[in-house]
């Protein structure tokens, strides 16, 4: 199809389009696209979001779709309904891949896999990733969740992660509260910890905008001793960590031969 007719007939499906279907969401998308059909360059622009209303929105999206849905959609929802296009061309149901560690795997958190990429849209990596590390960082040493429901169905135990890792996270937190990981009140957690970190990273993504984002996290003790090996330029430097981490010693235990470890 040469250009001039794609053009063409993107302008006629979207003037049918625009006749049927109700919504401004999708009315933007519709009229952008017939106009130009190309996305603007990342990032788009972020508005200031009142973080009490995107951690509701969170706790709510999680039982419709998981973790890193409900991280995810709380805040770039949020930016549909307050900006509108481009963000009402992304589809966040796509985050529900990331329910518990991706399709189930307990790898990373999905609230915090959530953010990460909410975070990519709206600002440069050189700007996204200080606020990642932040996040993480906050994740693993703070007693979670940090926010409670106006509507809980239970009350939660907060606990400390440890781990940024969905199996690590709650494990230890049915270890402390002796509910199983298929237990309603387990679930009510992980949607309270998803409601929790997308307020706070909301919070720091407000307070950038406003210049006042600080850098505060720093490495623990063992997570500086693991580096001085670990990290790089060290010894053993092929491990591919830069920092960051909570804890290395909660996933892996060491064992010497030697004076070698391995």
């Amino acid at each position: 199809m040469k250009q001039s007719d794609r053009r063409d007939f993107v302008k006629q499906v979207g003037g049918v389009a625009l006749g049927t279907v109700v919504g401004s969401g999708a009315t933007a998308l519709l009229t952008h696209a017939a106009t130009d059909p190309s996305l603007p360059p990342l990032p788009w622009t972020y508005v200031a979001l009142d973080p009490v209303v995107v951690a509701e929105r969170a706790y709510a999206a999680y039982y419709a779709g998981g973790c890193m849905y409900g991280a995810y959609d709380s805040i770039i929802g949020q930016l549909q309904d307050q900006v509108g296009a481009p963000f009402t061309f992304i589809p966040t149901a796509m985050a529900k891949y990331g329910s518990a560690g991706v399709a189930g795997w307990g790898t990373l958190c999905g609230a915090l896999n959530g953010i990460a990429s909410a975070l990519y849209l709206v600002l440069a990596s050189s700007k996204a990733n200080p606020i990642i590390n932040e996040v993480f960082g906050w994740y693993g040493t703070t007693p979670l969740p940090t926010y409670t429901p106006k509507n809980p169905k239970y009350y939660i135990d907060p606990t400390i992660a440890k781990s940024q890792l969905c199996h690590e996270s709650v494990t230890l937190w049915c270890k402390h509260t002796q509910y199983k990981t298929t237990d309603p009140q387990r679930a009510e957690r992980c949607a309270q910890l998803t409601a929790s970190v997308a307020k706070y990273t909301v919070e720091m993504l407000n307070a950038n905008l406003a210049g006042q984002f600080k850098v505060t996290h720093t490495n623990s003790a063992s997570v500086a001793s693991c580096l001085s090996c670990h990290g790089p330029g060290g010894s053993t430097a092929n491990v591919h960590i830069t920092g960051g981490q909570t804890s290395c010693t909660l996933c892996h235990h060491w064992h010497w031969s030697g004076g070698v470890n391995f």
